[in-house]
């Protein structure tokens, strides 16, 4: 009886030792249709890049921008041109009736006879000097005063040049014209305007439209993360799916004294004139920390309960699931701080096919 009992002991204590042992880890092979459809990647080491957001807002070119100013004070007759008008070099925006012109017209009139007048005494003089019957006196001050006479006529026309040249006419009528081609941009005029001549503001802002600036809002806290020479991804509401690349251009001294934020400009190109003047835009820094760390295709990543997961690869039959630690995902890629270290291989597409067969019962 002592050793039968002793025996059915040791018979269960065998079979609870057997149901205690971990079972072995299933095997997964990929088949040569699956080889297909995936890609492995390698783990290595990189920089990584910083991504800040920012807000910004399209603005004109300053350098291909043009003002045009009042020659003259007047009364706006007729505008020509809209807001957002394409127009050309030497087309007519306005019309104006200006006393300005009128009076200047009138001056240059009567200077003009002026000038005949002195220049028949100072032929009369000159005859009469050389013939010996006046004095040199007599003929100097007549050569004087045709040369004053000049001076006042010329002194007129480069008052008409400046109040609009030859779009001017006698009748005060003042014909403003585009001085480059490109785009109204910015219009201050209607009809029946009345235009002071030492109005500081313009009457129409011109820009060719084929650069722009992108002016960012840079937080305080943020400021340290910017330097000239990053890169800027530029999108806007206007066109969700097109990115505009450029670098920072320029960045501010000063803080704005109203928001408290640091204006940043973006050049860009604008060959197809998407980008239009006060359009609001979202922009991408991207900067290198000069700090490494172990990256992989930011598309290799599983998630699954809240981790993060990769398929390490070491043979068409040895495969493991491993859990990694993202430190960030910056644009395609994904920094690793720990799970994977440089050289391991990662299944990078499709992964989830292999993923769900290692971690089934």
């Amino acid at each position: 009886m002592f050793l039968m009992g002793l025996s059915v002991l040791t018979l269960l204590a065998a079979c609870k030792h057997k149901t205690e042992e971990a079972p072995e880890s299933k095997q997964v092979c990929i088949s040569d249709s699956l080889q297909k459809i995936i890609t492995i990647d390698t783990a290595k080491t990189a920089e990584m890049k910083n991504e800040l957001n920012l807000s910004g807002e399209v603005s004109s070119d300053d350098n291909n921008v043009v003002k045009v100013f009042p020659f003259a004070s007047g009364q706006v007759i007729e505008v020509k041109v809209s807001l957002g008008d394409k127009v050309s070099q030497g087309q007519t925006l306005a019309v104006m009736r200006s006393a300005d012109v009128a009076g200047n017209y009138t001056d240059l009139s009567s200077t003009q006879s002026d000038v005949a007048v002195a220049k028949r005494q100072l032929d009369q003089a000159e005859s009469l000097y050389k013939n010996g019957i006046s004095s040199e006196r007599d003929y100097t001050e007549a050569q004087e005063n045709y040369k004053k006479a000049l001076a006042a006529n010329s002194k007129v026309k480069q008052q008409l040049a400046i109040n609009g040249g030859g779009n001017t006419s006698a009748n005060g009528m003042l014909v403003i014209k585009a001085p480059q081609s490109g785009y109204i941009i910015e219009k201050n005029i209607t009809s029946g305007s009345f235009i002071r001549q030492d109005n500081s503001g313009s009457m129409f802002t011109i820009s060719n439209m084929k650069d722009v600036w992108i002016w960012a809002n840079v937080f305080e806290s943020d400021i340290s993360k910017v330097k000239a020479g990053y890169n800027a991804k530029v999108t806007t509401l206007a066109y969700p799916g097109k990115v505009f690349m450029g670098k920072v251009n320029e960045i501010s001294s000063v803080l704005d004294p109203d928001n408290k934020v640091m204006k940043i400009k973006i050049a860009l190109p604008n060959p197809d004139n998407l980008l239009k003047p006060e359009m609001f835009t979202n922009v991408v820094i991207t900067n290198n920390e000069n700090e490494q760390a172990v990256s992989v295709p930011a598309k290799a990543i599983v998630f699954d309960s809240s981790k993060s997961y990769v398929v390490v690869y070491n043979g068409k039959c040895n495969l493991r699931v491993q859990e990694v630690s993202v430190i960030k995902t910056v644009d395609d890629v994904s920094y690793i701080a720990s799970g994977l270290k440089p050289g391991d291989k990662i299944i990078s597409k499709n992964q989830l096919f292999l993923y769900n067969a290692l971690i089934s019962d």
